[in-house]
């Protein structure tokens, strides 16, 4: 009799531990399932933005937030199956954010201004942009900054809310550009000979674009010179070594054909002034 009132009161605890443990190991399912559930869903959320060619900072910042969420819903629900109190909980979380979020308004700054960037797309790693008064090749975009190399290859963190604030240059987002440069002449020159040299050595460079065409226009009739703008059109890998050979073959052409390319020059008359004493002598 005492063994089988022993085995009913051992039974009655088992249940009571059973009946606690058992909301435990509920929520415990729906914590480990959310996670899995919501990384499958990230990673989808991932694939399908990858297809539409996002930027990657974009992507990475919405498969990072659909986790979040996905994750939030199945914590949630754990925490009500533990008896918890959810209003509670979420009244302390919105005041400790908003504490977090006034303390760190300025990288909050540079974390919306980061969104902007990814969402617009004024540059990707790898273009050469001029932003904030620098400029660079973009070596990296995160959420809070943008990292550039400069020619002389130093590394430039920038805020990203420092570069919203001000214009964005990208110089190499489109396939082609056009190579300005400016070349004045003599007035005694013969401008329609600058005219032929000119289109010549344009039209002659293998690599000089024949669409669109280049162009040579007479610009200004300067102080000093008579200004002729030559304009063509390249790939933009080629811009700096194209820009470089026709600055060399201009000078060379144009002082081969006797023409001269004028520079700023200044007068120096020298007077020979007597002195106060020689000039009351000669009173």
């Amino acid at each position: 009799m005492d063994t089988i009132n022993e085995f009913f009161a051992n039974f009655t605890e088992k249940k009571e531990l059973i009946k606690l443990l058992l909301p435990l190991l509920k929520a415990l399912i729906f914590f480990v399932a959310g996670h899995y559930l919501a990384k499958l869903i990230a990673k989808s959320v991932r694939m399908l933005m990858k297809r539409k060619n996002s930027a990657e900072l974009l992507t990475n910042f919405i498969a990072q937030m659909t986790y979040a969420v996905a994750f939030s819903i199945a914590l949630v629900a754990g925490l009500e199956i533990l008896g918890l109190n959810i209003s509670s909980i979420l009244a302390v979380l919105g005041a400790m954010g908003l504490a977090i979020g006034l303390a760190l308004k300025d990288s909050l700054s540079n974390f919306a201004a980061g969104i902007i960037i990814s969402v617009l797309g004024p540059f990707r790693a790898g273009d050469f942009v001029e932003v904030a008064g620098l400029s660079g090749t973009v070596t990296d975009v995160t959420l809070f900054s943008t990292i550039l190399t400069t020619t002389d290859n130093k590394l430039v963190t920038i805020p990203n809310n420092s570069i919203i604030s001000d214009p964005i240059t990208n110089y190499t987002a489109k396939p082609t550009r056009r190579v300005d440069i400016t070349i004045g002449v003599s007035y005694n020159d013969d401008l329609r000979l600058v005219r032929e040299i000119l289109t010549d050595i344009l039209e002659s460079h293998p690599l000089i674009l024949k669409d669109p065409a280049a162009s040579v226009l007479l610009m200004d009739l300067a102080d000093s010179s008579v200004n002729f703008a030559c304009r063509p059109w390249v790939d933009k890998e080629n811009y700096w070594g194209v820009r470089d050979d026709l600055l060399v073959s201009i000078k060379t052409k144009l002082e081969e054909a006797g023409c001269s390319i004028p520079y700023p020059q200044q007068d120096l008359n020298l007077y020979k002034v007597s002195s106060v004493g020689d000039a009351s002598e000669a009173a």
